[in-house]
Formats: C-alpha cells, structure tokens, sequence
C-alpha cells in the first residue's frame, strides 16, 4: 500500500510540470491583440544611414584569436 501511494505521489509530481508547459487550454486566448507598429518614415532612415560614418579599415572579427602572420612567413609562402 506504501509504494502506491509513493508511485501515486511521484507521477503526480512528474505530470505537474508537463501540465505547465502545455498551457492548459484557452488562457492565452484572453489577451488583447498586439497594438499595430508605428510606420517606418524611410526618409529619416536614410538620413540617419548617411550619417553613419565610413570606416577607414575593414572589421575583422577574428582578428584578437590569432596573431597576424610574421613578415617572413608571408615571403616565404610566395
């Protein structure tokens, strides 16, 4: 009768969880909808890109992992 109810207790444990992730029903259906996005005004778009400076070298985003090749390793690869 103990294991029972100690197997009762732990697939009731193990379905509370379950029951939380599948939302339970018609509760999300209450919410209000979304309020409608504001108009993109394309004319400040582009003037804040144009305002946007040019940068004078190209990015290199893996360039902290590695050291740059030494001067003559380079000459010695052509």
């Amino acid at each position: 009768m103990r294991a029972l109810v100690l197997a009762i207790a732990a697939l009731a444990l193990l379905a509370a969880p379950a029951n939380a992730q599948m939302g339970g029903g018609k509760r999300g259906a209450d919410h209000a909808p979304a309020p409608e996005k504001p108009k993109i005004d394309e004319k400040a778009y582009k003037a804040a890109l144009e305002r946007v400076p040019t940068p004078k070298e190209k990015y290199d985003p893996w360039g902290g992992v590695a050291p740059a090749p030494a001067a003559a390793t380079a000459a010695k690869k052509k």
